[in-house]
């Protein structure tokens, strides 16, 4: 992979003093799984360029490396496009060879780094989900964005372009920190992959990367999702960190988002929370991230309070078979093992990366025998017939729906009530109503990025009969979280369940 740096900046030549970089001559450094070469292809008054050359060894890449051999086809592991696109390992190169100039360091000339210069970067190549996305990232910084694609097969035009395309930035007046500072964090988001462990120390370094333009992106969501992994454990503190405390994701947000009862209030009207309720199971628990309030009480954030709620429905059915259609990372799954009248649990997800996480965080490979045989995880789309999916008591799908496209929701219909047919369905989904008390949410933004529609309680309730209707089901409609008047309250949920024919 190739990164190149260009200014006409007067004197060109003075792009070698901020990278620390002699454009005399060649400089290689050892990096992960390979090495990087720095060399300028041009060094004049007028204009100066600097290469970043990355040669990573797919062989090295995979020494060491974690996971089973077995994935995917059976030399995925040496044929990739780890060693062509951009990536973090680029990222972590560019750290390596130009972290002075990263950090706005310059020995010989003090003065230079805080200079704006005519800039233009050229990578070949990046992937990205589609074209739009290089300009969604690099045009709010300021960038003048320039896509060449790359066609699947040149010989065969009709295969059309592939992911990977050739990108072209220019900016009239940057501080070189500023670019390279840009490009270590919004490369590996356009890739949407790291070859390294994602812990605290990486949201501190988005944080540091990140924090005097990240705030202001309108894609902040989609950067520190992506930049982190979509680990909740650290999105969602660094988003509530990045926007100084305003909490607007979906799965961010908790129950005391709004103001909430007086004390007196609280204290004349108590509300019970799930380990507090009479009689309440023994699966039900305070989630890790739960928040207290001024009075030393925890309260649960608004996606566990989703969780533990849908887990207490189907803990009064007493089913013996279970599917978890977008189980994601499996926190509901763990709900659900722990209620012992549950003989058999199928996650679904569409996402392989997300079920390798719900493997880990429920320890399926430490499980005694018996209890792994209760549970299994599968890959698949709701939008496709899947004979796994027959046979089961009861279905949850929560917040699942809204990553769909609306015009889709007939396909997962067909499959979830058509084919599977169980016998209870349980459908969460935000309540758009709510969203107007939400500071920092637009009219007409959705809560998250991912999120293709949001309904209001009305639109919510019209599909959900209207799904009833056509297959034979009743419907109850649920409040989630603390309702508002004349909004309702921040989550909804359709209990269906089958008419006996």
């Amino acid at each position: 992979m190739l990164l190149t740096i260009s200014t006409t900046y007067q004197p060109a030549t003075d792009l070698g003093y901020l990278l620390h970089k002699n454009p005399a001559r060649l400089q290689s450094i050892e990096v992960a799984g390979g090495q990087a070469h720095v060399f300028y292809p041009e060094a004049t008054a007028e204009r100066c360029t600097v290469a970043l050359l990355l040669d990573l060894d797919p062989v090295g890449l995979v020494r060491g490396r974690g996971g089973a051999s077995g994935e995917g086809f059976a030399l995925e592991q040496y044929v990739n496009d780890r060693p062509y696109v951009a990536s973090s390992f680029l990222s972590a190169a560019l750290s390596k060879a130009f972290g002075t100039a990263m950090n706005g360091t310059c020995k010989d000339k003090p003065d230079l780094p805080a200079q704006t210069l005519p800039l233009a970067v050229k990578v070949a190549v990046v992937s990205a989900p589609g074209p739009d996305w290089p300009r969604r990232l690099f045009e709010p910084l300021g960038y003048e964005v320039e896509i060449e694609t790359t066609p699947l097969d040149p010989t065969i035009p009709e295969w059309g372009d592939s992911r990977y395309y050739t990108l072209h930035l220019r900016h009239e007046g940057l501080r070189l920190q500023d670019v390279l500072t840009h490009l270590y964090v919004l490369l590996p988001v356009l890739d949407n992959d790291k070859h390294y462990y994602i812990g605290e120390n990486e949201a501190e370094k988005l944080l540091h990367r990140g924090g005097d333009w990240l705030p202001q992106h309108p894609e902040r969501g989609f950067i520190t999702r992506r930049y982190l992994r979509y680990l909740a454990a650290y999105v969602n503190p660094t988003l509530e960190r990045l926007m100084e405390g305003d909490k607007v994701e979906d799965d961010t947000f908790t129950a005391n988002l709004t103001p909430g009862p007086s004390p007196k209030e609280r204290e004349a009207n108590p509300e019970p929370d799930a380990s507090s309720l009479s009689g309440a199971p023994s699966f039900l628990e305070r989630g890790s991230g739960d928040e207290v309030d001024a009075k030393g009480d925890q309260r649960l954030s608004l996606h566990d309070q989703r969780l533990q709620q849908v887990a207490h429905e189907i803990y009064q059915l007493a089913p013996k078979r279970v599917l978890d259609l977008g189980c994601g990372e499996g926190k509901l799954l763990r709900l659900l093992l722990r209620q012992p009248k549950i003989e058999y649990i199928l996650g679904m997800d569409v996402s392989h990366q997300a079920l390798a996480r719900a493997a880990q965080r429920l320890h399926l490979d430490e499980m005694p025998p018996r209890q792994r045989t209760r549970i299994d995880l599968i890959q698949g789309s709701l939008l496709y017939r899947d004979e796994r999916l027959a046979g089961f008591e009861v279905a949850a799908l929560v917040e699942v729906i809204e990553h769909l496209d609306e015009n889709r929701l007939t396909a997962l219909e067909a499959v979830v009530f058509g084919q599977a047919r169980p016998a209870h369905v349980f459908v969460t989904s935000p309540n758009a109503d709510y969203n107007q008390l939400f500071e920092k949410l637009n009219a007409g933004e959705f809560r998250h990025d991912d999120h293709r529609f949001e309904w209001s309680r009305a639109e919510f309730a019209a599909w959900a009969a209207g799904v009833a209707e056509r297959h034979g089901y009743e419907v109850r409609l649920e409040r989630m979280g603390e309702e508002v008047e004349g909004v309702g309250a921040p989550s909804q949920m359709v209990v269906f369940t089958l008419i006996p024919s």
